[in-house]
């Protein structure tokens, strides 16, 4: 009897779980989207996949930060360079204006972001995928070197 009991009582629980799971979701979807709309979110990145070798998870903090009118970048690069200064360069990290801001949503909820910027040595095409759950995936063009992806998730705690 106590068995069918605690069944039964599991059983009448379920729904309730699962219903705050759903809302929990909805709630970081809308936290997603508002960071969105205002242009004001940083990507923490977690996984770096150079054009020429493997992949690989990244143990140091990574980010990518847009802030309206400006980009911040604290990323590592690995590939080839064609052309860069003595000593190897800034490479991914920098903090510069945004010369032009493409924002795009597509059919499943994904926001499509295309950023173009230049700093003293190089210009950079920065082609960011924001999925509605917030992770994200970022591939990065620069001219003086080979391309690079990153994926991450949106940092939300601090929006």
């Amino acid at each position: 009897m106590k068995t069918l009991l605690l069944i039964l009582i599991t059983w009448m629980a379920l729904p309730a779980f699962s219903q705050t799971r759903k809302e929990k979701e909805a709630a970081k979807e809308e936290n997603v989207r508002k960071a969105l709309e205002a242009d004001r979110y940083t990507i923490d990145i977690n996984y770096m996949i150079p054009s020429k070798g493997p992949g690989r998870p990244l143990t140091t903090d990574y980010s990518v930060t847009v802030r309206n009118d400006s980009l911040i970048s604290y990323l590592p690069y690995a590939g080839r360079a064609y052309s860069i200064p003595y000593g190897g360069g800034k490479a991914l990290n920098f903090s510069v204006p945004i010369e032009n801001y493409e924002k795009k949503t597509k059919k499943k909820g994904e926001t499509e972001i295309t950023v173009s910027l230049r700093n003293d040595e190089d210009s950079y095409i920065y082609r960011l995928t924001v999925y509605k759950n917030g992770n994200a995936s970022l591939y990065v063009q620069p001219t003086q070197r080979q391309s690079i992806s990153f994926s991450g998730e949106m940092d939300l705690k601090e929006n």
